[in-house]
């Protein structure tokens, strides 16, 4: 059976609407109002396929979801966002995990969404982030190991322990929620390393430990940090429930100068918008 575009479906409706209430909205109101159509769409009965969007995928099967998925992309038939929320709500099943070894980045991508951090995916989390994927699915898996970084704690910690992407395994155990010593040892002592200050500060401010803001009050204080280390630094701090209210003069940091130009871009632009 041929997939349904249902996305081409909605389209259309959309256009009629579009024309029938023309001059009725601002384009802001149209940015807001048609995502709420398209939802509603999703419960419109279809009297050419004898369902609503959302009951034509819920009626069917694990296997078929997913061999309607494969048949979306190979016959390139855009996949509704109804598909894979349908997809979603079942958790992970085992149809699934076949894609995760698939050598299509589109499909790969897809998969890793849908998959979710449902712990069963992550044999083959963890072997595309061993193997050569591309830097955007590596980055998707560890987004989402980090939504259930401690049930990947484990192996998250031997691949460091390995070598094997470091700093995508202290990005996923700076989100264990489980008090762990070993956890924070590893993100405190790549914070001493000096390396990426900012990032290695983020990951204590996000594991959320107030040992160590000694540590993090002690490196603030260093004349040598620029800017960028300084406003990282500081919000990490003040995460762990600490203050630094020293006065730094940055004023010679290219940083700072960009900072503020940035700042200035902003502002101009308000602006604009007001006028």
């Amino acid at each position: 059976m041929k997939p349904i575009d249902f996305d081409g479906l909605f389209d259309q409706k959309l256009a009629k609407y579009l024309k029938e209430n023309a001059g009725k909205f601002t384009e802001k109101q149209w940015e807001d109002k048609i995502p709420l159509l398209y939802q509603k769409f999703g419960d419109t009965y279809l009297k050419s396929i004898g369902f609503t969007p959302r009951e034509y995928y819920k009626r069917m099967s694990d296997k078929e979801l997913v061999d309607t998925l494969l048949a979306h992309i190979k016959e390139e038939v855009p996949v509704s966002d109804f598909l894979c929320r349908e997809l979603e709500s079942r958790d992970c099943p085992q149809e699934i995990l076949p894609l995760l070894e698939c050598k299509d980045e589109q499909l790969l991508m897809l998969a890793v969404n849908l998959a979710g951090a449902n712990p069963i995916a992550f044999d083959a989390y963890f072997a595309l982030l061993k193997g050569e994927a591309d830097r955007e699915i590596k980055d998707a898996v560890v987004d989402q190991l980090k939504v259930n970084a401690d049930a990947a704690k484990a192996r998250a910690l031997a691949f460091l322990n390995e070598g094997i992407e470091k700093e995508l395994m202290l990005e996923v155990l700076s989100r264990v929620r489980e008090r762990d010593e070993t956890v924070y040892e590893v993100l405190l002592n790549a914070f001493r390393e000096g390396e990426d200050l900012p990032m290695h500060a983020s990951y204590l401010a996000a594991y959320g430990d107030s040992r160590a803001l000694p540590v993090l009050l002690e490196r603030i204080a260093g004349e040598d940090i620029n800017f960028l280390e300084f406003r990282e630094l500081k919000y990490a701090i003040e995460a762990l429930g600490g203050e630094y209210t020293e006065e730094r003069d940055f004023s010679d940091d290219p940083y700072y100068a960009e900072f503020l130009s940035e700042q200035q871009f902003i502002q101009e632009s308000l602006q604009e918008k007001k006028h």
